[in-house]
């Protein structure tokens, strides 16, 4: 089995969990007064991965890179958000850089979808 194929029901699941965070962060930004730059930022975030993690998924078997770039797209996402919202809670964040590593694992999962164009399945 594929580590695509393995990581398929994890990136549905991720799609699913960003999905309904993205909504509960727009909505606590909207409505949740303090800080609402941070709760907006990690809403955007979640709702900007979880169609991507459902695209990889969907698309795993035409896409080579897809376990990569689910995988730190994932991660990327937790850390960026994560830290966003832990900060907006408890007023600090989880760990010094922790939103920047986010940042960079999240774009370095994008360009695991852009290699997936050199590295192609071939049918």
């Amino acid at each position: 089995m594929s580590l695509n194929a393995r990581l398929e029901p994890v990136l549905y699941l991720f799609a699913g969990l960003f999905g309904v965070a993205g909504v509960a962060l727009a909505a606590l930004a909207v409505h949740g007064g303090g800080e609402a730059n941070l709760a907006a930022s990690a809403s955007a975030m979640c709702l900007a991965h979880a169609p991507a993690l459902l695209a990889l998924a969907l698309g795993n078997v035409r896409l080579r890179t897809a376990w990569l770039a689910g995988l730190l797209m994932i991660v990327g996402t937790l850390l960026f958000a994560g830290d966003l919202v832990t900060l907006r809670f408890s007023g600090s964040g989880l760990f010094p850089y922790a939103a920047p590593t986010g940042g960079w694992a999240m774009m370095l999962g994008w360009l695991a979808v852009a290699a997936g164009a050199v590295f192609r399945v071939r049918a």
